[in-house]
């Protein structure tokens, strides 16, 4: 099979959809429920098996990447998104950011800041009320923190959550990171 025959980029793609720039694009790398993570290889064009879960601990929402973005530790900015059903690795998605959980990993003694976006899929039913991450709940909110944290934990990093953000910081780090 030679080049031409990959499949496009999607880390290429604007982050910005066209008609609303308050909206951006969000390519999914691992879908709700999956044991199974997956991530886009930039350099193959593919979406890759990188690790599967535990028996018992799944992705408890899509999870994927804003296109066009370099966050601290080298790969594209991290977006958790709720929607009503899970999609499916390299489907893009139109997202309206309502927070960020700021948080850093450290593997060794090498630490980095590994930010994840949490976002909502703009034609979401269930989500369709949530404009802040104040609106998911303390109890909500400390579930997706603490996935993260046993996520790395898994790997033998640790992943410290130094505080979660609204829409307002989310935006500005997605802006920081544009390529």
């Amino acid at each position: 099979m030679g080049k031409n025959n990959r499949m496009a980029d999607p880390s290429r793609l604007d982050p910005h959809e066209t008609d609303d720039k308050q909206l951006l694009r969000v390519v999914i790398e691992t879908p709700k429920g999956s044991r199974n993570k997956f991530a886009f290889d930039q350099e193959q064009h593919i979406f890759e098996l990188k690790k599967v879960l535990p028996s018992g601990m799944t992705f408890p929402y899509d999870f994927g990447f804003v296109p066009s973005t370099r966050a601290d530790d080298g790969d594209p900015v991290d977006v958790l998104v709720l929607m009503d059903e899970p999609a499916f690795p390299g489907c893009v998605l139109s997202c309206r950011l309502i927070g960020v959980i700021e948080g850093e990993q450290q593997d060794g003694k090498k630490k980095e800041r590994n930010d994840r976006i949490i976002a909502v899929q703009k034609d979401a039913h269930s989500w369709a009320d949530v404009r802040t991450v104040d609106d998911l709940g303390k109890q909500f909110c400390r579930e997706l923190e603490q996935f993260f944290v046993n996520y790395h934990q898994l790997s033998g990093q640790k992943y410290r959550v130094l505080g979660m953000k609204g829409p307002a910081k989310a935006r500005k780090l997605v802006e920081e990171s544009l390529q």
